[in-house]
């Protein structure tokens, strides 16, 4: 199937083009929010674990509250930058193969694209997988109460 494709050249309409650009444009814009987003996240998760413990300190219950707190925004944010990073790859580079009409960079920019998604969608069997063991456990524990 993928030698059918490859020996198809397959083009771009004009339209299809037009779609691209704009989608291009979107995609720089959601991904300059995302980057906003995770330097907010970073900032809040050193400001907000620190003021969690001295409040934990103060009521006398330091166990290292805070610091957990940090770091799981921490990764919150490491693992938010990897998809936005994808989306800013396939922006920048949509925009150059369009405005050089470059097959190479064209091919590039779906290839971010295409790890975008891919992340996502990882993530996402990752999340419902911790739904529903936590499902599992909350109907487990419900029962021996």
């Amino acid at each position: 199937m993928i030698d059918q494709i490859e020996n198809n050249d397959l083009g771009l309409t004009t339209a299809a083009k037009a779609f691209l650009k704009e989608s291009a444009g979107w995609t720089k814009f959601i991904s300059i929010v995302g980057f906003v987003g995770i330097g907010i996240l970073i900032l809040f998760a050193l400001f907000a674990g620190t003021l969690l413990g001295g409040v934990m300190e103060a009521s006398g219950m330091s166990f290292g509250g805070g610091a957990i707190f940090t770091v799981y925004l921490l990764v919150i944010a490491v693992l938010y930058f990897f998809p936005i990073y994808y989306l800013f790859q396939f922006s920048a580079k949509m925009k150059a193969a369009l405005q050089t009409q470059s097959s190479e960079l064209l091919e590039q920019a779906f290839s971010n694209l295409k790890s975008h998604y891919k992340f996502m969608g990882i993530l996402l069997i990752i999340v419902l997988g911790l739904y529903a063991i936590m499902f599992i456990f909350g109907g487990l524990a419900a029962a021996m109460m």
